[in-house]
């Protein structure tokens, strides 16, 4: 589970005919539709010559139609292997942390139609804009690179959780150079897509602990802000911590131990409810979650400072 530099992690997904006679109703690419222009009886029977260049025309016909769906049936076979390949080739860099292979690996098949890849590119895409070596003026390209590729999973296959979950990662990320009206605005469609995600795939932690965290940061929103969300909006997003409790709960219910942040935010949400037995409990996992990431030690640091207060 690998998060250096990002504020999530996703997790590995969880990814006719008889022979005999014919009949005439046909669906698009159905023989009749490949080979219109057949010879009946009537038409040749009057002529022997005729009658033997149509049945030999009509058999060459058959055979041609025979063969086009062949190949066409081993094209789909190929190209469905082939996307299957890419997205383990994928998988495996994005386990490993080389972020850089896998964005010059998925960028070679940017104009693919599969959502799966698409939702990758986008991740690869938001993950080169959080590098540390990257500019500013090119994480700026990066993110809104990012949201193009989401968009276009999500339009792709919109029953896809993961297309769901990366567009609203995306659409905040854009959210940093739109201005204050726009990421408010936005926040009521990163609210939807997180749900639908949750409702797609409820066993998919990530999604479960983004919602989390989208209440958490509404519950937290200072006076100020809530006063120019309240000038921008008749009804601006909100948000309790006893919200914010329920999905970082339900996220731990579905993958125990998925993700350190997780477990400090149960500590830090329990210690704005005055919890203090329980914010100690969870930020001492926090603190005593293996560290395979600088994420992960800069969560243990946090959660040792946090219980170094109490």
């Amino acid at each position: 589970m690998a998060l250096a530099s990002r504020v999530w992690r996703f997790l590995p997904l969880a990814r006719g005919a008889v022979p005999g006679t014919r009949f005439p109703t046909r669906t698009w690419g159905s023989r009749e539709q490949c080979c219109p222009g057949r010879f009946r009886g009537p038409e040749v029977i009057g002529n022997a010559g005729t009658l033997k260049r149509g049945l030999l025309f009509s058999a060459l016909s058959y055979l041609g139609c025979e063969t086009y769906q062949v190949i066409s049936q081993a094209a789909v076979v190929h190209a469905t292997a082939k996307v299957e390949e890419i997205l383990e080739q994928a998988d495996y860099l994005y386990e490993s942390g080389e972020t850089e292979k896998l964005y010059q690996l998925l960028t070679q098949y940017k104009e693919s139609e599969d959502a799966e890849v698409l939702w990758r590119l986008a991740r690869a895409s938001r993950d080169i804009a959080q590098l540390s070596g990257t500019s500013e003026e090119e994480k700026k390209l990066y993110v809104y690179e990012a949201l193009e590729y989401a968009k276009r999973a999500l339009e792709k296959n919109e029953s896809s959780f993961a297309a769901h979950k990366w567009y609203a990662i995306c659409i905040s990320d854009v959210g940093d150079y739109e201005g204050i009206k726009v990421k408010i605005a936005n926040a009521y469609i990163i609210k939807e897509h997180f749900e639908k995600a949750i409702e797609l795939n409820p066993k998919d932690a990530t999604s479960v602990h983004l919602m989390g965290i989208w209440c958490y940061t509404f519950a937290e929103m200072p006076w100020y802000q809530r006063r120019i969300a309240k000038m921008l909006f008749a009804t601006p997003p909100s948000s309790t911590y006893e919200e914010a409790l329920g999905y970082f709960h339900r996220a731990e219910q579905v993958d125990p131990n998925f993700y350190s942040k997780n477990l400090l935010l149960l500590g830090k949400t329990y210690l704005k409810l005055k919890n203090k037995k329980l914010a100690a409990f969870w930020l001492m996992k926090a603190k005593d979650y293996p560290a395979h990431t600088e994420e992960d030690k800069q969560v243990q640091t946090e959660a040792t400072q946090l219980l170094t207060g109490l």
